[in-house]
């Protein structure tokens, strides 16, 4: 059961959520105070927190900092009579799930209660990968940074949407770990989840592995055989790297989704399906599109929900976190090893990684396997981490005016229920913070050579580390091999 810590000095506004939050099976607390709240936060745990911004005493926002201190991933909507915009900007800034004005429209608000517990669940969530036991070896989301917190927040709006659904991002981002954690949140987790990788099967075989074939349907098709379709039936289907299928597939894909039946291959008989698709691409489908390579109907049928995942590079707030998961995942390699060096720390927040988590995974489970001792060193990573490429080669000199208006659609997208009104400010703030991470990254962490490179003062930078909230003091290991 999850449960609600109500913090507000409002003596009626906590009765009446109280009464409310419990109608909907939820556990609920309440705090008057500052002081109150944090101790039930040390208590209980709350999965939600309801923080007034002005009670007596200690501030909604202080408290909300020392909630931080005690659980970086706590989950707070910040409640105020004083919707003033520093107020407004000071709360999201510092991580809260999102910010309501007093008086509460009580529907939206309780929509708004369930849909951040939803959140809260999906970060949870462990996630079993094909042909896993569950146990030691369980997947699971991994990050708390704002990227993050949106892909969270759009599962837990979509899941329960029987609609097609299209996960976007590069290699290695966890699209299929993220097309498993809307089925599980789905009406139609009790029936099956099956994956297909359009790109690891030749043409020929992916229609017979989509839609199955009859007896005699061609060469050595000695029996019938139930395509994955079929198979999936009342379920959900993952194609995953889509943009890589043949024309004529996509023709069959888009009967489906149009009708819901099939046709075997080699039979007569039309099929009707019950299947919800979701989709996934490394792919510039436009592009695919515009070079008659995607056919354009597939393409709108296709794009009722976007999520698109980041890459590592644009969440590198996110690598400790994921560094202690894969450590504590793979601790069978190497149960000794359980700590990493500053320095070993540093190669991995340096790079870029094209092939973003799937390859830090992979580098930590190397490292793992030929380290020594108890602490990840330097030169456990620095083999692994020579193959990796700079961001210049990742996106073609030519290609950057394209990709930075797809990076400005992707934004708009996501941005403008919340932003109305300011989209242009709220993209040139997170240009900005993005533009002064990334020179930080090329100088280490020095200040006035970031300063000189970005053409700004050292008090501007310093001034702007402050508004950003942007801190390189990340706290680990400092033991050395002995």
């Amino acid at each position: 059961m999850s449960s609600v810590l109500i913090a507000d000095d409002d003596k009626n506004l906590r009765l009446s959520f109280s009464k409310l939050l419990k109608g909907r099976g939820l556990d609920v607390f309440t705090a008057k105070d500052g002081p109150e709240a944090l101790a039930l936060v040390k208590e209980v745990s709350p999965d939600l927190i309801l923080l007034d911004v002005r009670m007596p005493g200690m501030s909604g926002l202080a408290t909300f900092r020392l909630m931080k201190e005690f659980d970086p991933k706590i989950m707070v909507i910040i409640m105020t009579a004083y919707g003033t915009a520093d107020i407004a900007i000071e709360a999201m800034k510092m991580g809260a799930y999102d910010y309501v004005t007093k008086p509460f429209d009580v529907e939206a608000m309780n929509k708004l209660i369930m849909e951040a517990l939803e959140v809260r669940t999906l970060m949870k969530t462990r996630v079993s990968l094909p042909d896993e036991q569950p146990g030691p070896s369980e997947e699971k989301l991994v990050g708390s940074s704002k990227r993050m917190q949106q892909v969270y927040k759009m599962i837990g709006q979509v899941a329960g949407k029987d609609v097609t659904v299209i996960l976007r991002g590069e290699s290695g981002t966890g699209k299929e770990l993220v097309a498993r954690a809307i089925y599980h949140h789905s009406n139609r987790s009790k029936n099956l989840f099956l994956p297909v990788n359009c790109a690891a099967i030749p043409e020929q075989l992916l229609e017979s592995e989509l839609f199955g074939y009859e007896k005699g349907a061609f060469t050595g098709a000695d029996t019938r055989r139930i395509g994955k379709f079929e198979q999936c039936n009342g379920g959900t289907i993952l194609l995953d790297e889509i943009g890589d299928m043949e024309l004529g597939t996509q023709a069959k894909v888009l009967r489906v989704m149009e009708r819901q039946e099939i046709q075997r291959l080699g039979g007569n008989d039309i099929i009707k399906v019950d299947v919800r698709l979701i989709a996934a691409t490394n792919t510039n489908l436009e592009k695919a599109v515009r070079e008659n390579k995607f056919r354009e109907d597939l393409y709108y049928r296709l794009n009722v929900v976007t999520l698109h995942l980041p890459p590592l590079r644009e969440r590198v707030e996110d690598i400790p976190e994921l560094v202690n998961h894969f450590l504590r995942k793979h601790n069978n390699l190497n149960p000794g090893m359980t700590a990493i060096s500053p320095e070993a720390f540093q190669l991995l927040t340096q790079h870029q990684w094209p092939g973003n988590v799937r390859e830090l995974e992979n580098v930590l489970k190397k490292a793992l396997v030929l380290g020594k001792g108890s602490v990840l060193l330097p030169q456990h990573l620095t083999q692994s981490l020579k193959s990796i490429s700079p961001v210049s080669e990742i996106v073609a000199a030519d290609d950057m005016e394209t990709e930075m208006r797809l990076l400005v659609g992707r934004f708009m997208e996501q941005a403008l229920p919340q932003h109305a009104g300011r989209l242009h400010s709220h993209l040139i703030e997170m240009l900005e913070k993005s533009l002064i991470i990334a020179a930080l990254q090329q100088t280490k962490g020095n200040q006035a050579k970031t300063a000189e490179m970005l053409g700004i003062t050292r008090p501007t930078l310093r001034e702007r580390l402050a508004r950003y909230s942007i801190n390189y003091d990340i706290q680990v290991v400092s033991d050395k091999e002995p």
